[in-house]
C-alpha cells in the first residue's frame, strides 16, 4: 500500500512538473487549452501502450465533464509515433484532469514505455470554426 502511494504521488510530481513546462506557451484570448502531444514508444512496449492510452483517452472523455477532446492517433509510416490531440474546456480543467486516478495510472503505468513526450501548446486559427465543429456532432 505504501509503495502504490509513493508511486502515485512520484506520477503527480511529474505530472506537475510536465504542466509547468507546458504553461509557459499559454493560448492567447481564448479560454481553452489546445495541445498535441507528440510520444514515441519503444517497440517493445507498444501494444502495452496502445491499450493504456485507450483506456485513459475514453475515461476521461466520459467522466470528466472539461475533457473537451482527447484523440489519439498513430502515424501510418510508423506506428511507435503517437499524436494526441487534447481540448480542455479551461487550465482549470486541465489541472484537474492530471490529478484524477485514471490520469495517475496511465502516467504511472506508462513511464517506462516512452522515449520521447512533447507536450506543445497549440493556438487555434480560427476558434469559431472549431466550436462548429463540435456542435456539428451534437
Amino acid at each position: 500500500m505504501k509503495q502504490k502511494l509513493f508511486l502515485m504521488l512520484f506520477a503527480l510530481m511529474l505530472s506537475v512538473t510536465t504542466v509547468a513546462q507546458v504553461k509557459a506557451t499559454p493560448v492567447k484570448n481564448e479560454t481553452m487549452i489546445v495541445r498535441l502531444a507528440e510520444i514515441e514508444v519503444y517497440p517493445e512496449h507498444l501494444q502495452e501502450y496502445l491499450k493504456f492510452a485507450n483506456e485513459v483517452d475514453r475515461q476521461s472523455v466520459e467522466l470528466e465533464p472539461g475533457v473537451v477532446c482527447l484523440f489519439p492517433m498513430q502515424s501510418a509510416e510508423d506506428s511507435t509515433q503517437i499524436r494526441i490531440l487534447e481540448i480542455y474546456a479551461s487550465e482549470e480543467a486541465y489541472q484537474s484532469h492530471i490529478k484524477t486516478e485514471h490520469f495517475l495510472k496511465y502516467k504511472l503505468g506508462t513511464m517506462h514505455m516512452v522515449k520521447s513526450l512533447k507536450l506543445p501548446t497549440m493556438q487555434p486559427l480560427d476558434p469559431e470554426t472549431m466550436k462548429l465543429i463540435f456542435n456539428k456532432q451534437r
